[in-house]
């Protein structure tokens, strides 16, 4: 058995292993060393947590984890990275919902006992109770839009605002019955059952290019949640990690909110594909579409000095990311100038794109962020679109009536001419028309984005 000083030098050690693993998460050139630290982390703090418990090593115990590491194992080897979001959602889904779960077995313990719960520790097990449940349905409800399992644009009816915010309502009376003394277990049931219905109605009517905005708040919810588990158990490293997860979170979702120049109550109250009673519906795009040729987009792309990849889902989907870095050598061996501009919610989870390109092992260096990217757009021969929508969508400049106005976007319209790789003209996740594709300085080229940007390569290469 360990000492408490034992104990809390492990349980620091693990601390350490957290903030050094979200240091190194920072980064895609160092975010693999960082999982590993924070897989390390999380190793000892499981056997610290046993060891400290005098827990009885049953057969079932290791059996029920060795069952879960062979989930979690395959799971992550076989995703697509197109799916990565959904396993995302998934798992802080699941996270939120554990917690939950401790801290009704935690009052299903305490309850029964003479006399009131210690005001800190009730406080403690609703707050898990609360945010866990909301984060686990709220997650599902994620992970079904994105897996496309409902709807992805936003759902609304009438009403929606003030159910939601009465049924938010009776979950806290419900809680505040618990903590002034009604410690009945019915009304904790009650109250885990209208969070997990609010998860559902909240998430619900928010869909489009908000999806990775919810899912870094959800993110966010789960490690509160976990702290307020860790207060409950009186775990310290629980406590630290839960709120390490929620400021990072709280932080990402602050900063893509300010990437879509939207402030969060409107991300979540105002969703993208929802027009105001007072604004215009997104304008139409008016013009002629000019498709073009992979022998003709090749010839523009090898006799330019400067070229701009511009990722999105449509690449993802493709699973073209090695074919693109493919491309991008071809043309540097040619003395053109490739870089990469990535916009911040690109894709559907924050990062998405800076994940593929760093599978596909692209120098760092040459990802540019939307700021530095936009900058260089003027002197910029080809910018490459491949499959992105929204994120290059004039209107969010141009269009007052739009979903997306005030969106800071990628500007690949000032560019000499822009080569957009789509299967079709349908629209993008917001579901809302591009102007972009009708620019005289535009040219499509459809199909699937993996056989045209190997055809590129090879005509390239031929020149």
């Amino acid at each position: 058995m360990l000492g408490t000083n034992g104990v809390n030098l492990l349980y620091l050690i693990t601390i350490v292993c957290f903030v050094l693993a979200l240091r190194f998460l920072s980064s895609p050139a160092t975010a693999r060393r960082g999982n590993w630290i924070g897989a390390v982390g999380m190793a000892v703090a499981i056997v610290t947590t046993l060891i400290k418990a005098g827990v009885h090593i049953t057969w079932e115990m290791p059996v029920a984890a060795a069952i879960g590491s062979v989930f979690g194992a395959v799971g992550a080897r076989r995703v697509k990275m197109t799916a990565m979001p959904q396993m995302v959602a998934l798992f802080n889904g699941v996270g939120g919902g554990a917690a939950a779960l401790v801290a009704i077995a935690e009052f299903h313990e305490l309850a029964p006992d003479p006399g009131r719960i210690h005001g800190d520790v009730s406080l403690a097990v609703l707050l898990s109770a609360l945010i866990g449940s909301i984060s686990f349905s709220g997650s599902l409800v994620a992970f079904a839009k994105l897996q496309e399992l409902i709807q992805g644009r936003p759902i609304v009816y009438p009403g929606q605002k003030i159910g939601n915010a009465l049924l938010f309502a009776a979950c806290l009376v419900l809680g505040a019955a618990v903590l002034a003394g009604s410690e009945r277990q019915s009304l904790l049931w009650a109250m885990v059952a209208g969070a997990l219905l609010f998860g559902v109605l909240f998430v619900v009517p928010i869909g489009g290019a908000d999806m990775p905005v919810v899912i870094s708040l959800l993110n966010a919810f789960t490690g509160l949640a976990a702290a307020a588990t860790g207060f409950e158990l009186s775990n310290n490293v629980l406590i630290v990690s839960g709120m390490l997860v929620g400021a990072s979170g709280t932080m990402l979702t602050l900063l893509m909110g300010r990437a879509m120049n939207r402030s969060i109550t409107n991300v979540l109250f105002g969703a993208f594909g929802q027009v105001s009673a007072g604004g215009a519906a997104a304008a139409g795009a008016d013009g002629t579409v000019r498709s073009t040729t992979a022998d003709d987009v090749a010839v523009m792309l090898a006799y330019a000095k400067k070229v701009v990849v511009v990722p999105g889902y449509g690449m993802a989907v493709a699973q073209a990311q090695h074919d693109v870095r493919t491309l991008a050598d071809i043309l540097e061996e040619k003395g053109v100038e490739v870089t990469y501009a990535i916009h911040p919610v690109a894709g559907r989870m924050p990062g998405h794109m800076n994940v593929l390109l760093a599978e596909a092992n692209v120098p760092y260096p040459q990802l540019k962020e939307m700021d530095e990217a936009n900058a260089e757009f003027g002197r910029t021969d080809v910018s490459l679109v491949i499959g992105a929508n929204d994120v290059v969508n004039p209107d969010a400049r141009n269009n007052t009536g739009s979903p997306i106005y005030g969106m800071p976007i990628l500007n690949v319209d000032q560019s000499q001419a822009t080569v957009v790789l789509k299967r079709s003209m349908n629209p993008g996740f917001a579901g809302i028309d591009n102007p972009l594709f009708v620019d005289p300085k535009t040219v499509m080229l459809f199909g699937d984005a993996k056989e045209s940007v190997i055809k590129l390569a090879a005509r390239v290469k031929s020149l």
